[in-house]
């Protein structure tokens, strides 16, 4: 539990750590604002990408070898990527860090999913495992704070270093060999490579449409491969005899729509931590200490909320609790699209919103994740993890690159363009307003969900005193 949990923080931590070193990556590197998006988003396409296929690799060949091949990969690339020189060093070394990123999260899961059989202690494992999503996120950005502030950008990938050796070790001593899947097999590399690149191409296209607008060239080529990347992906998982995806899967009506829901909870939660920290530093003057220590309440709220969802879903069913997260979330952010050019009231302004959306979070992660592993085998963990952990990833890739379109298309287009930083917010509050609409969208979409119940711990444990007391000595 120790050993996902920790691995896991640190693969989502560095979605959101190096936000607020991006202006000093900026200034050390002459970087363009282009390169800067790709730092953030090269890493979330890789590891959206191939947490499939890694997924499946560890269902066939073993969770251990999957995960210290991922964290050799993981802790590697974050050494070149501090060390680099260059804007194209630095990106290519964050796209290899996510493919290390995609190689540790579903086994991070299904390690826990596979030896937690009771299903009380699975909820708790389960819930330890969704706070430990939401707090690495939040705290990312005030770890980012203080290491760019206090130190350099470079120390922000530098960080992995020390904890990626001693879970190398950890997991070399203490690990068991997980179970593996027959000995004559083919990984689905074709569907592998075909999802990446459909992703990225849809990224980069729908990134460079603010700069180059929509009727480009460079758009519409890079939009149109996206289709025929992803069109190549279905069919591949149609027809291949060994799909990345097992085709039992599609038939869970709990899996397909925790998915989506999943989805939409990446578009708004990369998105609304970007914008935020992009909101403090670059229009009312916040340095990045400050910037991070802004955060510090909404990764404590996000704390209270997951271990509060540990009760509520018992009472509520992951299904109402879905509802009710997204809600809250969409109330968040609509408060928080009223943000001032001018510097803000930090109570009403910042820290309200900011705890709304916090709460929001904590609700959400457990009961999608229950819901969406509610009804798979063991022998289809890997896969099942590794497409909620791929929905939520590739939600926040494809959602950060529209909203920064939509987000600087707003602010060329702003009523009032003398005044720059009114114009720039105003891009910033149509972002954020539009995250309060897909949260509601999340909402409806559950509302189709079965409601399952959650085991009751109080049960289970009466459960085995009777068995224990009818059992003889």
């Amino acid at each position: 539990m120790a050993i996902s949990c920790v691995a896991l923080f640190m693969v989502v931590l560095d979605t959101t750590i190096v936000t607020l070193a991006l202006p000093q990556m900026h200034d050390a590197l002459d970087m363009s604002v282009s390169e800067q998006q790709w730092v953030v988003t090269g890493y979330l396409i890789t590891l959206g990408g191939f947490l499939l296929l890694a997924a499946r690799a560890g269902d066939l060949f073993g969770h251990k070898r999957v995960f210290l091949f991922g964290m050799v990969v993981f802790t590697a690339a974050s050494l070149v990527g501090g060390l680099a020189t260059s804007p194209t060093t630095l990106i290519v070394s964050r796209f290899v860090q996510g493919i290390g990123a995609a190689a540790l999260t579903p086994t991070s899961l299904s390690l826990i999913t596979t030896s937690h059989t009771d299903e009380t202690q699975r909820q708790r494992a389960l819930s330890l495992w969704s706070i430990t999503i939401a707090f690495a996120g939040t705290a990312g950005v005030l770890l980012g704070g203080v290491l760019t502030s206090e130190l350099n950008w470079r120390w922000v990938l530098f960080i992995n270093i020390p904890p990626g050796v001693a879970l190398f070790t950890a997991a070399v001593l203490c690990l068991l060999p997980a179970r593996v899947g027959p000995k004559r097999v083919r990984l689905d590399l074709p569907g592998a490579l075909s999802v990446t690149l459909g992703i990225g191409a849809l990224s980069y296209g729908l990134s460079q449409a603010s700069a180059d607008g929509w009727g480009s060239s460079k758009v519409l080529i890079a939009l149109g491969a996206a289709v025929v990347l992803i069109a190549c992906f279905v069919a591949v998982q149609i027809t291949s005899a060994q799909p990345l995806i097992p085709r039992t899967l599609f038939r869970l009506r709990t899996l397909a729509l925790g998915n989506l829901v999943m989805f939409l909870l990446g578009v708004v939660l990369n998105a609304s931590f970007f914008f935020i920290s992009l909101y403090l530093q670059q229009a009312i003057g916040y340095g990045p200490l400050r910037a991070g220590m802004a955060m510090v309440p909404v990764t404590l709220i996000v704390i209270v909320g997951g271990f509060a969802s540990r009760k509520l879903v018992l009472v509520l069913g992951p299904r109402n609790l879905i509802i009710i997260g997204g809600l809250v979330v969409a109330a968040g952010m609509a408060w928080l699209s009223g943000v001032p050019a001018r510097p803000p009231v930090f109570l009403a302004h910042i820290l309200g919103p900011t705890l709304i959306v916090g709460i929001g979070l904590g609700f959400l992660l457990l009961s999608i994740t229950l819901t969406g592993t509610s009804d798979v085998g063991p022998e289809d963990a890997g896969a099942a993890s590794g497409l909620l952990n791929t929905s939520r990833q590739v939600g926040g890739a494809i959602g950060l690159a529209v909203l920064t379109t939509i987000a600087a298309t707003a602010t060329t287009n702003a009523v009032d363009t003398s005044h720059p930083v009114e114009a720039l917010v105003h891009g910033y509050r149509v972002a954020f307003l539009i995250c309060a609409g897909v949260m509601i969208a999340a909402a409806l979409i559950a509302l189709a969900l079965p409601n399952i119940k959650a085991p009751r711990p109080e049960a289970g444990e009466k459960v085995s005193e009777e068995r224990s007391a009818n059992t003889p000595s």
